[in-house]
């Protein structure tokens, strides 16, 4: 299985080479790394670990924690997407079947962005997958939950949120009114750089697609 480890350490030379050695002697073979921010003196890191299936994670944790300096932000499983290069892929996709584009854009995200699940909500329509304030989910994707109590989407612009119950949602919004949703439990809340990968997906599809969505900007959190 794969796991996504989140860790915030020191900017300095041989943080991240603990670390790596870290996760390997816990038993996790690292498949890919990322850099989300560097700030005073401190980074926030991404490492994409492949796991034992069933195994548990105190180890991983011990190992970690004990890393003067180290902290874990979360670690959650995740589902990589094939190849390379996800995202020039996933555009590939787009242009061979335009018609299905906006369904394969939300049935992509999920594992390029370590989430649970992705949908496309039409905060105008009344029917469909169940929703709450009067948004609907009209399309899920594989391995979604079947009924979603939608969380308040305004304002409607590309950021990120966590809900009451726990919930990390990310948004997008799309053209005709659409909003991409994407959400993950278990896990950190959506960074922002993982928010403007959305957003810049949502644009590139749109471009190969022949649409623009209106309001797909800057980033925000809430």
């Amino acid at each position: 299985m794969l796991l996504r480890v989140r860790v915030r350490l020191p900017d300095r030379p041989g943080s991240l080479g603990k670390v790596a050695r870290v996760l390997g002697v816990a038993g996790a073979d690292v498949v890919q790394m990322a850099v989300l921010e560097r700030d005073n003196g401190r980074a926030l890191d991404d490492f994409t670990v492949a796991w034992p299936a069933g195994a548990g994670i105190d180890r991983l944790c011990d190992g970690l924690a004990s890393i003067p300096g180290v902290d874990i932000i979360g670690i959650w499983p995740t589902a990589e997407p094939q190849g390379a290069f996800p995202d020039a892929a996933l555009i590939g996709q787009l242009a061979g079947d335009p018609e299905r584009g906006p369904l394969t854009l939300t049935d992509a995200v999920p594992a390029i962005l370590s989430a649970d699940w992705a949908g496309l909500v039409d905060p105008e329509r009344s029917t469909g997958f169940e929703g709450g304030a009067g948004a609907v989910l009209t399309h899920v994707s594989v391995g979604g939950p079947d009924k979603v109590e939608v969380p308040e989407l305004v304002p409607v612009r590309a950021r990120a949120f966590t809900a009451e119950d726990g919930t990390q949602y990310a948004i997008s919004p799309m053209a005709d009114g659409l909003v991409l949703l994407v959400a993950r439990t278990g896990a950190p809340p959506f960074h922002r750089t993982e928010v403007f990968r959305l957003s810049q997906l949502v644009q590139a599809a749109e471009a190969v697609l022949g649409t623009r969505a209106a309001g797909v900007g800057a980033v925000q959190s809430s």
